[in-house]
């Protein structure tokens, strides 16, 4: 894992700019092992490296010449695939000085082209200048687990991983215009697949390529799911998802650096630990290390609700027992919580899930202090119905984002007469995904919405997950990766008829049924628990305080924008409101937590409202 970035203009020489460097150190924390630079005089191609595979020969920029001609390569991600890959190579004639999958990617591009993506399993994003032809290729993974933003202007390209490293080139001005506030404010902590929300910025979407060259930009997509009719029988399905499942978890495991799990004592990152200790314990002979997280004192506070009805720490001891793994459980304090929400913002560019991104930096920070490399269990939810919105028939049919159905509280928030028409614009984006929702004329009404319900969660609920979780780990250096985004699996549960991926009429049934025998009895039968929150007094408290700081501090845009006597019922009532910001787990406190993550976003970014 790494940060890339690069820059191409056709009528300058951009070779000596200051800001080259900016961009390179603005993506330190991702790579924080090593730089390379590749500068010439109408393009340059920046690489931070974190090192986990054959620290010698992965180094980047990475050059190679054949019949005539050179490319250089930059390169975020892992191929799981690569030892696949590269045997087709060998057998047409390529050779390799090393085992990194930098490598193959590049020797792939040489031999194949742009199609060399179609043969690429993996989370990536990669740059590969074509010296003879002074062409640009930009690649993003199917599942958009890896970010590659841009900012396309005349004559000229510039990308990055990350939004700050954009932000270090003068061209690109931090300004907000109306679309990007209505992103925040009505759409936020989520957002519209390929839009970086600061004025200009674009992103490239999960599953397309993109070519830049003296003719303009060109963009494609090389992978979109397709409905089929499902073939299988039930028992079928049951063993398929099974071998999916455990050779995605499988696959993951290739590092030369120490590699760890996140364990909740769910259903999730407990496959993948259990798959992932036997996996150690029978080819490397070693236990593996799972970690936890958890807020002081919140035993005291928990409060069991219909999204999380139980806590963590009973099943967390079952499944360490069960596989023997050595666990570690951090616990952060809620001052400490409070405090990072402005890291979290720095780290992700936006504001994003409030204490939900700023307790999953602090966790990456520890776990970092001992590994590298850690498998983690986003998006099953998303692909095999996990959600309480996809077994609530009371939100299922509704023409809405169900993880935000009500705007009134976004609304509310704000003051009377700003940003006109947020409703109409968030209704236009729901509409835009639903109308792309690939389906059959043999679906019934269920299963139809459930395609729908499938797209949904993917591009928009699951892209914000992602973006936490990349964004967070690699602010601290360490390489976070998600098995249950193996397309492979994506495309098999995307056709899987709602009777059976709901089997028994459980949430992931599919998967629960996989995993009978394999997990103690309690894990696969125990009810879907979100990433725990706090639910200590002291943390509202905090939060609280700092909002009430922002509505009187008369240099803050927020100050100007929000409701303060709404804002303010909710710090004294947290009752108010019934309805979640976001997910099922932003309530009041959380709003609060995002307010302040605006705040900082709009200071430390120097935003101009366009």
């Amino acid at each position: 894992m790494c940060g890339i970035a690069g820059w191409v203009d056709y009528e300058n020489d951009i070779s000596n700019q200051e800001c080259i460097d900016n961009m390179l150190d603005a993506l330190k924390n991702r790579g924080p092992d090593e730089e390379g630079k590749y500068i010439r005089k109408n393009v340059c191609l920046l690489h931070r490296r974190l090192i986990v595979i054959d620290p010698e020969n992965g180094k980047q920029p990475m050059s190679t010449k054949f019949n005539g001609n050179e490319f250089t390569i930059i390169y975020n991600g892992e191929i799981y695939n690569t030892d696949e890959v590269r045997g087709k190579l060998l057998q047409l004639g390529h050779s390799f000085k090393g085992h990194s999958d930098t490598e193959v990617i590049l020797a792939s591009f040489v031999q194949w082209g742009a199609d060399c993506v179609e043969k690429l399993n993996g989370i990536f994003a990669f740059s590969i200048w074509d010296h003879k032809k002074q062409e640009l290729f930009l690649a993003r993974d199917r599942m958009g687990v890896k970010p590659l933003f841009f900012y396309k202007y005349n004559n000229g390209i510039i990308f990055a991983s990350e939004i700050k490293s954009l932000l270090c080139n003068p061209i690109v001005k931090p300004w907000v215009d109306e679309e990007g506030l209505k992103e925040i404010f009505f759409l936020g902590p989520g957002r519209t697949p390929g839009n970086g929300v600061i004025k200009g910025i674009k992103e490239l979407k999960p599953g397309q390529f993109a070519i830049f060259s003296k003719d303009g930009l060109k963009i494609q997509k090389y992978w979109e799911l397709k409905a089929f009719e499902f073939q299988d029988s039930l028992k079928v399905a049951i063993e398929k998802t099974r071998f999916l499942v455990t050779r995605a978890i499988q696959s993951q495991l290739v590092s030369d650096m120490p590699l760890c799990c996140f364990l909740s004592g769910g259903l999730d990152s407990s496959i993948i630990s259990k798959v992932t200790a036997d996996y150690f314990k029978k080819n490397k002979n070693s236990q593996l290390c799972t970690y936890s997280v958890d807020y002081h004192d919140n035993d005291k506070y928990f409060q069991k609700n219909k999204y999380q009805p139980d806590s963590d720490h009973d099943f967390i001891n079952l499944m360490v027992s069960f596989i023997k793994s050595h666990h570690k459980t951090i616990n952060i304090s809620n001052g400490t919580l409070a405090n990072a929400l402005y890291d979290a913002t720095v780290a992700r560019d936006l504001p994003g899930m409030a204490d939900i991104d700023s307790s999953l930096l602090l966790f990456c920070r520890e776990i970092k202090k001992d590994f590298t490399v850690a498998l983690s269990g986003e998006c099953a939810d998303e692909i095999f119905g996990g959600y309480p919105w996809y077994h609530n028939k009371n939100v299922l049919f509704n023409d809405a984002f169900p993880w935000s159905s009500s705007l009134a509280l976004r609304g509310n928030l704000l003051k009377k007469g700003f940003l006109k028409d947020a409703q109409d614009y968030v209704k236009q984006r729901y509409f835009d995904t639903i109308r792309s929702v690939p389906k059959l004329s043999s679906d019934n009404k269920l299963n139809a919405r459930m395609r729908e319900m499938f797209i949904l969660n993917m591009t928009w609920f699951m892209q914000t997950l992602l973006d936490r979780k990349d964004r967070m780990s690699m602010y601290n250096g360490l390489e976070v990766r998600v098995p249950f985004c193996d397309y492979r699996i994506v495309e098999y549960a995307f056709n899987m008829p709602w009777e059976v991926k709901s089997y028994k009429a459980r949430e992931k049934g599919i998967l629960r049924e996989a995993m009978m025998g394999i997990l103690p009895d309690e894990i696969v039968i125990r009810k879907k628990s979100p990433y725990p929150k706090t639910y200590n007094p002291i943390y509202m408290r905090a939060v609280s305080n700092k909002v009430k700081d922002i509505l009187n501090d008369k240099y803050s845009p927020l100050s100007m924008i929000l409701d303060h006597n709404f804002v303010l019922s909710l710090i004294e009532d947290e009752n108010k409101i019934n309805e979640n910001w976001y997910g099922q787990l932003m309530k009041v406190p959380q709003i609060m937590a995002y307010i302040i993550q605006i705040d900082c976003w709009f200071k430390k970014y120097k935003l101009s409202i366009a």
